[in-house]
Order: structure tokens, then sequence, then C-alpha cells
């Protein structure tokens, strides 16, 4: 997803100097996807397709947040849009609590789910972020700026959860 030269790994993206062409808010935005795969390849890097799919001690397991990851990022960029979710998009959230795919499988939706959210946000970065927007059957309001901003706060909030159920999964393992 990142433009540009590739410095080292442990430098975050947004000191990466990627994504220069698109305004701040949505170079933000994309930083925030880019720390999130990051951070997803390393702290999920060696766990089982079971353990992917356990919920240690009663945590939510690391599948569900990989799949709400991916599909949450595709609802709030329709709702920044002005549209509503479609039959797939709702069918989508109702099974994002189950499902057997392998830690492969969840990574890629999550990759690709980031590849199209990138042309998205590249397209809502120019508009004007006051523009009013409303979320869910309730159409509660927000703006585009408001939704924009969720992309990133909501996928940074469910990688910790992943960060933190697989690091518990390891330390279950000793």
């Amino acid at each position: 997803m990142s433009t540009s030269a590739t410095p080292a790994p442990s430098v975050e993206p947004w000191l990466r100097g990627t994504h220069t062409e698109v305004p701040a808010v949505g170079r933000a935005v994309l930083h925030a996807l880019d720390l999130a795969l990051d951070d997803l390849s390393k702290w999920t890097a060696g766990l089982t397709d079971a353990e992917v799919h356990s919920q240690p001690l009663g945590l939510t397991s690391v599948a569900f947040h990989l799949r709400h990851i991916a599909r949450s990022t595709d609802r709030i960029l329709t709702y920044a849009e002005g549209g509503r979710l479609t039959a797939e998009q709702l069918a989508a959230l109702k099974a994002e609590q189950a499902g057997e795919e392998t830690l492969a499988e969840l990574l890629a939706e999550v990759e690709a789910s980031f590849s199209n959210a990138a042309e998205r946000v590249r397209v809502l970065a120019t508009a004007n972020f006051d523009t009013a927007r409303s979320v869910g059957r309730t159409q509660l309001p927000t703006s585009i700026g408001g939704a924009l901003i969720h992309v990133a706060d909501h996928t940074q909030r469910h990688v910790g959860q992943v960060v933190t159920t697989a690091k518990v999964l390891k330390a279950l393992r000793r």
C-alpha cells in the first residue's frame, strides 16, 4: 500500500515519507492502515490457525478482529461516501462472528480491504471534511472527516485487541 522508498521497518509509517501525494488527513488515515498491517503481521506471526480461532481467557478471537477490521473499514467508508450498506455488506457483518478461515486467508482479507480503502481514502481526502454524512439504520450524524478519522481510530482499536490476544496466546504456550 505504501508508495516511495521503504526505510527500515522500525520506522513508523507516518515517518516513512509515503503517501505524500495525499492531503494530510487522508495521509494520516493511510498511515494508520499501513501501521495496522505492520502490527498485524508482526504480532500474528507464528500463531496457528487453531489459536487464531480460540478465545483464550474469554478474549474475543483474533479471527473475529481480523474479519471485523477488514469489513468495518469497508462499511465506514461507504458511509463516508454518502452510501448505505448493501445486502452483501450486511451479510458480511452478520458473518463476522464465525468462520474457519486460515490466518493467511484472514490477513489477505485485511490486505485486500486496505488496498480498496486506500483508493477510496485518496478520493475522500480531497472532499470538504465538514460535509454531513449519516451512519447506520438510524442515520446517526457524522461528517466525511469524522468517518475518515473513525476508519483510523477503529482500526487501531481492534489491532490493539489482536496484539493483546496474540500475546496471551503465545504466553499460554509456555
